[in-house]
């Protein structure tokens, strides 16, 4: 990589959406369960190939967490990004299934890879990141829908603000086909169980597998979010491809199975994207497979990228988040910063959600926060103000932006409708690094075993 030029930012849209993500790899293990039919096995984190750009950095690392997070600090000071805010994200496999000792000591050193020193504990080494110079506001575990509930107290003591299940496609029969070995039953108990606990929530998913069709996908996409089972609060899309050392090559090649065509997967990229509700977010489409390990399947990785282009001249306005952020809409000419908060409503996992935004009048997104209430009891799911990410601690240069009083009007407004709805505290799923800014506003933390370590405030 060749070195910025005066100041310059390399890649400026991997922290336009107000902080820096530092993606560690777990180690090679095999699920429990076996082998889905579309995961290859190669000797490598599950579902990932040799060559795939986060593998090959791990691998050369020794998949060390602590080497990781120091290794992609380096790389983002290097490329001109601030990394005080940094978003941990736990990729290669069910992390929850690993020994518990690994767990905790590969925790234990993401906290010791920010703080830039190594502590006795992980007690410790949280207690330090809350002023540490690279914070984690948070820290996301990817997991199995049926390996998740019995590990929510364990997820909280490690930090863990966001859970992404592996969900695919909410259909049986398809499940028993790829050999999945959950049930939809299980994404519904996960999907209710994080949201009870105050998680973030994300689904990936996989439309063109065997035993669904274009028609079906649709359906079940339409489903996921008509259906109050389920209402993920962001997604991502991966179209099934064909990979080597896996049942599907065999099935693909005796002529069993066909996958999409690119057109195929255009069209029903842009029917989905407009399906998908304002209070979700598209995290991403596509895999990055290099194209000597595909086999069959779409190539196209910029995909997205080519829809969304098509979208905006075509003047269709989607209503998903990233959509709308103020990052990927600044270069629409002169932005209207005369901003409004706007409130809606939905019902989820027999709760009732609350997803509040500060847009402006072309509904471009500034700032957003998720409250959920049930049984009397109010919790903040997310809090995240949009825009380049700025320094803690950093003046704003500008209306709108990151330190400009959004966040505090966001709590304040979350504040008033728990009341309303008659709850007596109000607490927030809180980023270890988050910590002290919430104790401005008046939180404490509960600590404890058993706590969950949530920043609480009586209302």
């Amino acid at each position: 990589m060749k070195t910025p030029i005066n100041n310059e930012v390399r890649k400026p849209t991997k922290t336009i959406s107000g902080i820096t993500p530092v993606a560690v790899m777990l180690p090679p293990k095999k699920c429990k369960h076996g082998n889905c039919i579309y995961c290859p096995s190669m000797n490598v984190p599950q579902s990932y190939t040799p060559k795939s750009p986060v593998v090959l950095r791990a691998k050369s690392l020794d998949y060390d967490s602590y080497k990781q997070v120091v290794s992609r600090i380096k790389a983002f000071e290097v490329m001109n990004h601030p990394t005080d805010k940094i978003e941990l994200i736990i990729m290669g496999g069910t992390f929850l299934e690993y020994p518990e000792k690994f767990q905790y000591e590969f925790i234990k050193g993401l906290y010791d890879g920010l703080n830039g020193k190594i502590s006795k504990n992980l007690s410790e080494a949280k207690k330090i990141n809350e002023n540490s110079k690279h914070r984690c506001v948070a820290l996301c575990i990817e997991t199995r829908p049926d390996v998740c509930c019995e590990f929510i107290e364990r997820m909280r003591e490690f930090g863990c603000t966001r859970v992404e299940l592996g969900v695919q496609l909410i259909d049986d029969k398809v499940y028993k086909l790829v050999k999945r070995g959950h049930s939809v039953k299980e994404v519904i108990l996960a999907t209710k169980c994080l949201r009870n606990a105050g998680f973030k929530i994300g689904y990936h998913l996989m439309p063109g597998l065997p035993g669904s069709n274009l028609k079906k996908d649709l359906e079940l996409f339409k489903k996921i979010f008509s259906d109050e089972n389920f209402k993920p609060d962001q997604i991502k899309i991966y179209p099934c491809q064909v990979l080597p050392n896996s049942e599907l090559e065999n099935l693909y090649w005796e002529g069993k199975y066909k996958p999409y065509t690119p057109k195929e997967i255009q069209k029903l990229l842009v029917d989905m994207l407009k399906i998908v509700p304002r209070y979700c977010r598209v995290m991403r489409i596509m895999r990055e497979i290099p194209l000597e390990y595909l086999i069959a399947g779409s190539k196209d990785i910029g995909i997205r990228k080519d829809v969304e282009e098509d979208l905006r001249k075509n003047n269709v306005k989607l209503k998903e988040i990233r959509y709308r952020e103020i990052g990927f809409n600044k270069s629409a000419g002169n932005l209207d910063t005369n901003l409004k908060l706007k409130k809606s409503e939905y019902k989820a996992s027999s709760g009732k959600e609350y997803f509040l935004e500060i847009v402006n009048k072309k509904d471009i997104l500034f700032g957003l926060l998720r409250l959920r209430i049930f049984n009397k009891k109010a919790m903040i799911r997310e809090l995240h103000v949009y825009g380049k990410s700025l320094k803690i601690g950093e003046g704003a240069k500008e209306k709108g932006q990151q330190h400009t009083g959004l966040g505090k009007w966001l709590m304040d407004s979350a504040e008033k409708l728990a009341k309303k709805e008659k709850c007596k505290e109000i607490k927030v799923i809180s980023g270890v690094g988050v910590r002290e800014y919430y104790r401005k506003l008046g939180y404490v933390l509960e600590e404890g075993k058993g706590n969950g370590e949530y920043m609480r405030k009586e209302i």
